[in-house]
């Protein structure tokens, strides 16, 4: 089935999209991907412009050790949760999904706590890292995910997952020795496993539609804002 992604309202040009340098890497492939569905974005460690952006988008790819210690090293975690605590939309890819739990088992490391849940090994059994195409069942509507119907497939690459404790933040699951939470949510919090920017139209279309609720944020009365996606 072919996702066709529509050309961008002069709301979503207009909007500014941070995505987040922490030294995790794969950062201007997801810059190319959000310019590919016309939103403005910026690659960043400013708080600054973090703090003045439309949406917050960290990617990553590596440990979550490694992704702490430098959001640590640059004086990122307060700008995150500040944002965070704005009503503006914040997005995790891949690592960046990982991170926003409490911890992780990888190497016992405490995350941001933006979702309570921890990080865990894939088990043994199966290939490790996880990588190349697998499907996503939707356990739930999202505006992020309109248009996407459930079973669609994405790219991964990934040796742990994440296991939330609230399983009502779960959105889409994918199985691979375990079935885990490959799409999480809550209020203005998004996470995928996988990475859209790898996943052909179908992800462009997950930061399209993220691009376009940013934009409706961003006009919306403070009370719509603080209601949640």
């Amino acid at each position: 089935m072919a996702h066709v992604v529509s050309a961008p309202s002069e709301d979503e040009t207009n909007i500014v999209i941070a995505i987040l340098d922490y030294g995790a890497g794969n950062l201007r492939s997801v810059a190319k991907a959000f310019e590919a569905v016309g939103a403005h974005a910026v690659v960043t460690s400013d708080p600054a412009t973090v703090a003045a952006a439309d949406g917050l988008v960290v990617p990553g790819q590596g440990s979550a050790v490694d992704a702490m210690r430098n959001l640590r090293r640059l004086d990122l975690i307060a700008p995150i949760e500040a944002f965070v605590a704005s009503g503006r939309l914040f997005l995790g890819v891949c690592l960046g999904e990982q991170i926003i739990f409490e911890s992780s088992d990888e190497g016992d490391q405490a995350c941001l706590g933006l979702l309570p849940g921890t990080c865990r090994k894939l088990p043994s059994g199966q290939k490790v890292p996880h990588m190349g195409w697998n499907s996503v069942e939707l356990r739930s509507e999202h505006p992020l995910m309109a248009g996407i119907p459930s079973g669609s497939f994405f790219y991964f690459v990934h040796s742990y997952y994440v296991d939330p404790i609230d399983e009502s933040v779960i959105v889409g699951e994918t199985e691979y020795g375990v079935r885990f939470a490959s799409i999480v949510a809550r209020d203005n919090v998004f996470a995928t496993q996988f990475h859209p920017e790898k996943s052909s139209d179908v992800g462009l279309l997950i930061y399209k539609n993220f691009a376009a609720l940013c934009a409706s944020r961003r006009s919306a009365t403070p009370a719509a804002v603080a209601a949640g996606v």
